[in-house]
């Protein structure tokens, strides 16, 4: 065992700036294969120059225009020319199909809760725009045009969360975003929270004047629940590595035995994403000093020989919350796997309802805007990525438990001769655990799941919903818990390796050491470690560690 070193560490110096993002085609909106990573990086910087695909526009102006000769027909037409929902049997003259858009987006204006965030709008318009651009709603292209110059200029509607079940479309929310293309509503504009009309005008940009259907059109879909979505799935992704950092550099601090993630183990019950996270733990611990192979471990022993018993030096066999990290790992980065996939379906679908059928020549009613797909992606989710923290919390309780830590210091404090003024007046990371327990604490409490508490809604036409926003705002709401929860873990396993020896730990989980440590000073007197937590909680969501992962 390594003697426990009580000297402060050096803080390393910042890294050098990062180099200019390479330029990217335009991204061409087409409704068939906006990538989840592509709608993320949209969401997060809005860097990427947007354009409809013409091969799309040409698709919605033969919708557009099968609409209009179906509405001169005189045939009720659902939302079109009839009333909505339960108001089905109301049909209206085509005179009025018009007004009747503009009505529905004014009595849906009635969200409450907190604004979403600019990623989550970004995402929704991106989405919105491109399930329209598939080309069976029948609106124009002009639409789509209104919505991407939204993301042309980063004017962005303040749209409250909280309104929508999942089931006729994401409406509540969504008529905030067509409020806004018709020139009404507040957006949020350089900073400021605006009138949409004054920033439109600034921009020189037109409002939409509604045609029949494209109230409806816009409102008619899954796209603020799978904004919501696409976030959580890809911040659930990165959480994915970062446990598995996390797992390496607290089995490097409890002096672990790196042979419980060997090959063989694993491929003997060959899940994917098991495989992939056994195999990254054993990488980043491949030339460690600290956790050791299994003959290493072993070697540490005195034999047996003649004894009848002995007791162990250094165990062989590590506690459930390191050895079986692969398998809590595993199952969040297949549940991200196929949840992911399930997105790029939907966000490259039509929910919307009705539909044209250009080659039938004929309109479909049915229920494209059920978000079903999305709820039971989420409700996986964030059972998967609250298990994470479960896993990290209990790995956390080792480091600090002088009963489990393997001869680190109670509570992870500096030691301190008996007859100094120090001695015993510093607590180390005991707050720390107490905080880690709660937010985990809060982020199982978050897993109940959405989908079986569908509610008979709208006169009972819409009597089984989805409740897919709000699945999708729990399994955001559980990742940002989770990313909390990771970046104490990741303060408390650095504290740790300060005191085993951090020259010891393997080349890639010190280089992660190096980067905290520039946000993150050595613990060696009680204090306040908010700012801490809020640096490395910080540096999760940007993607830092992404490279070192996957190097």
């Amino acid at each position: 065992m390594s003697p426990l070193s009580s000297s402060v560490p050096s803080v390393p110096s910042l890294p050098s700036p990062l180099p200019p993002p390479r330029l990217l085609p335009p991204l061409l909106v087409n409704g068939l294969d906006l990538g989840v990573e592509d709608t993320v990086a949209v969401a997060r910087d809005n860097a990427r120059e947007l354009a409809l695909c013409p091969e799309a526009a040409l698709r919605m102006k033969d919708t557009y225009d099968l609409k209009e000769k179906l509405i001169a027909t005189g045939q009720p037409i659902y939302g079109v020319t009839t009333g909505f929902g339960d108001s089905v049997t109301r049909q209206i003259s085509p005179q009025k199909a018009a007004a009747l858009q503009l009505n529905l987006i004014r009595y849906h204006l009635n969200g409450t809760g907190p604004e979403a965030s600019d990623e989550v709008v970004r995402a929704t318009v991106l989405i919105r725009a491109n399930c329209l651009s598939r080309g069976n709603s029948g609106v124009g292209p002009v639409v789509v045009e209104r919505l991407l110059d939204l993301l042309r200029h980063d004017v962005l509607p303040v749209v409250p969360e909280r309104g929508s079940v999942g089931a006729s479309g994401d409406l509540v929310p969504l008529c905030y975003i067509a409020s806004v293309l018709t020139g009404s509503g507040s957006v949020r504009f350089r900073g400021e929270v605006r009138e949409a009309a004054e920033v439109f005008a600034e921009l020189g940009l037109e409002p939409l004047v509604p045609e029949a259907k494209d109230g409806l059109a816009l409102i008619n879909g899954t796209s603020f629940s799978s904004a919501f979505a696409v976030l959580a799935a890809a911040a659930a992704e990165r959480l994915a590595g970062v446990a598995a950092l996390c797992t390496a550099m607290a089995s490097e601090a409890l002096l672990g035995n790196r042979g419980h993630f060997a090959a063989f183990i694993h491929e003997a019950k060959p899940h994917p994403g098991q495989l992939a996270g056994a195999e990254l733990i054993a990488q980043l611990l491949a030339d460690s000093r600290l956790a050791l192979p299994h003959s290493q471990v072993l070697d540490l022993n005195d034999p047996l020989d003649d004894a009848g018993f002995q007791h162990l030096r250094r165990s062989i066999q590590d506690r459930y919350s390191i050895r079986c990290a692969p398998h809590v790992i595993g199952v969040l980065i297949d549940t991200a796997t196929w949840a992911s996939r399930w997105l790029s379906v939907e966000i490259n679908s039509s929910n919307d309802n009705p539909l044209f059928d250009v080659d039938g020549g004929t309109v479909h009613s049915g229920g494209n805007f059920y978000g079903g797909h999305v709820v039971q992606a989420m409700d996986s989710l964030k059972t998967a990525v609250a298990n994470i923290a479960d896993l990290l919390d209990r790995q956390v309780q080792l480091l600090v438990d002088e009963k489990f830590n393997n001869g680190l210091t109670p509570n992870l404090i500096v030691p301190a001769e008996q007859d100094s003024w120090e001695a015993g007046l510093h607590h180390g990371f005991k707050g720390m655990q107490l905080a880690c327990s709660a937010v985990t604490a809060e982020a199982l409490k978050g897993t109940n799941p959405a989908s079986v508490f569908s509610r008979s809604t709208e006169a009972h036409n819409q009597d089984k919903v989805s409740m897919a926003p709000i699945a999708a705002r729990d399994a955001r709401t559980v990742v940002g818990l989770v990313e909390e929860v990771a970046a104490i873990h990741l303060l408390t396993a650095c504290q740790a390796l300060d005191l085993r020896g951090a020259e010891l730990m393997g080349s890639r989980t010190r280089a992660a050491y190096d980067l905290i440590r520039t946000r993150a000073p050595f613990v060696d007197t009680d204090r306040r470690m908010d700012a801490d937590i809020a640096a490395v909680v910080a540096l999760i969501r940007s993607g830092t560690f992404d490279e070192l992962l996957t190097s």
